[in-house]
């Protein structure tokens, strides 16, 4: 009877864990399959380099460039927000931080990320936007400096929480070894621990890039909206998440303009599995490495 109940506990498990491989290969499929007619019909040269992105003109211009660009601003711009800020927060709480301070940080800065994004976006569009208007003196406030800088805030739980699991990994005895040989405690930050933790830090970088260049809401509600090339940081930009939810509600299921949208989510899940891939192969470097120095 003991035997017949673990066969049956390791069968539901086991299809517990196949279930995400299914949706993955159900989502690829239905990617590729509506996002490929877009590709045959204008070519991948024309649609992903096009310069103009107009689906309601006749004829209809399906040009992904000002798309592509635009998200790559506000993710790099992104990336100029979180890494200073969450890999500086890892080191505070892993190194130097009291415990009372860390029993107080560590959940406030987690605390971030369980906010919706929709409120990141409001606060954004409500607050920073006419602020950052003001300041910069700029026409308007919606710009792809703005959802940067929202998305930053928005990924340093993740860049923090990462990285800070790393460097609590790296043995006390290579601090200890450093502090024996006369350095003091910032050379031993500085050329000891974050180098022992590099691949570690590089694999919270590289997630917490994947967590900006597919956030939807935020950049929707404060990028601007202007499906055009970026030119400033200061003018308004539309990345392609955005681009998804403000016309997929308005597109004739079918039609060119309707696989062209399904060909933007296919380009973005590419960019994320590649970054994961990265992510996955820094991270089990960082395994391999820090097994070997054990």
């Amino acid at each position: 009877m003991m035997r017949i109940k673990e066969t049956i506990y390791k069968w539901i498990f086991t299809i517990l864990a196949f279930s995400s491989l299914f949706f993955l290969v159900g989502i690829t499929i239905t990617l590729f399959k509506e996002g490929l007619p877009l590709f045959t019909e204008a070519g991948v040269f024309k649609t992903i380099f096009g310069r103009a992105w107009y689906p309601t003109y006749e004829p209809p211009e399906f040009g992904m460039l000002p798309l592509i660009l635009a998200s790559v601003w506000v993710t790099f711009g992104a990336l100029a927000v979180c890494v200073p800020l969450g890999v500086g927060s890892a080191l505070f709480l892993n190194e130097l931080a009291s415990h009372h301070q860390r029993a107080i940080l560590k959940p406030l800065i987690e605390l971030l990320a369980s906010i919706p994004s929709i409120v990141y976006g409001f606060f954004g569009m409500v607050v920073v936007a006419p602020f950052l208007q003001k300041l910069l003196n700029i026409p308007v406030g919606l710009t792809a400096f703005t959802a940067s800088l929202i998305l930053g805030i928005m990924a340093v739980p993740t860049v923090c929480s990462i990285a800070e699991d790393a460097l609590s990994y790296v043995p006390k005895s290579f601090r200890e070894a450093s502090l024996a040989l006369g350095a003091n405690r910032w050379q031993t930050l500085i050329k000891v621990i974050i180098p022992a933790a590099g691949s570690g830090i590089s694999t919270a970088i590289i997630l917490g890039m994947s967590r900006a260049v597919g956030e939807t809401m935020t950049v929707l509600m404060v990028a601007g909206g202007a499906a055009m090339i970026p030119t400033s940081f200061f003018k308004p930009v539309r990345p392609m998440t955005a681009t998804i939810a403000a016309e997929m509600g308005e597109t004739v299921m079918g039609s060119l303009h309707y696989h062209a949208l399904f060909a933007i989510g296919l380009l973005l899940f590419l960019i994320t599995l590649l970054f994961n891939i990265i992510a996955e192969i820094v991270s089990r470097r960082y395994r391999l490495k820090l097994g070997l120095s054990r």
